[in-house]
């Protein structure tokens, strides 16, 4: 797995330069890290779609299913903003991969993966918002918003392993 995000880093142009600006700009991310997570969730819940991996026996929103995946979109959210690329992280983002798409319990089931690119896209709509409105500087707000999105497409590389099989050269 490391050699596989080294290798795509390198493909998507994820350079030094870009791992420089993502860590530059983390601190701004992360200081709107639950209002982030909270507002992709509340997206999540406008769409039956979506919202049927939160809700409880009840059809209501399960508040402790929302705060526990809420946290883990935090941990993310942290590792992305430190650009974390070891063995560890790398191994934890595909165990995501597989348990979005071998859910086999827990409302709603698997987790289609079109859902999981949506939600990738809702993660640099956010960031690149966020940086337009705290950089103060259109071309920084560019470039942090470039850097964040090549490192997002490798994550959702990683991801997207727990759904189709790699094929190999």
């Amino acid at each position: 797995m490391p050699r596989f995000i080294r290798e795509l880093m390198e493909f998507v142009g994820l350079g030094e330069a870009d791992v420089a600006v993502i860590r530059r700009t983390a601190p701004i991310v992360l200081t709107c890290e639950a209002a982030v997570t909270d507002a992709l969730y509340a997206h999540f819940l406008q769409f039956p779609a979506t919202a049927q991996f939160f809700l409880g026996e009840d059809g209501e929103p399960d508040a402790a299913r929302l705060a526990r995946r809420k946290h883990t979109l935090g941990r993310w959210l942290r590792e992305t903003a430190a650009v974390a690329t070891t063995h560890e992280f790398s191994y934890y983002l595909l165990a995501v991969g597989l348990s979005h798409s071998h859910r086999a319990h827990g409302p709603g089931g698997a987790v289609p993966p079109h859902f999981v690119v949506g939600a990738m896209s809702l993660a640099q709509t956010a960031l690149a918002r966020l940086f337009g409105a705290e950089l103060g500087d259109p071309q920084a707000a560019l470039e942090a918003s470039l850097a964040w999105n090549k490192l997002l497409h490798v994550h959702l590389a990683v991801l997207l392993l727990g759904y189709l099989p790699v094929a190999r050269a």
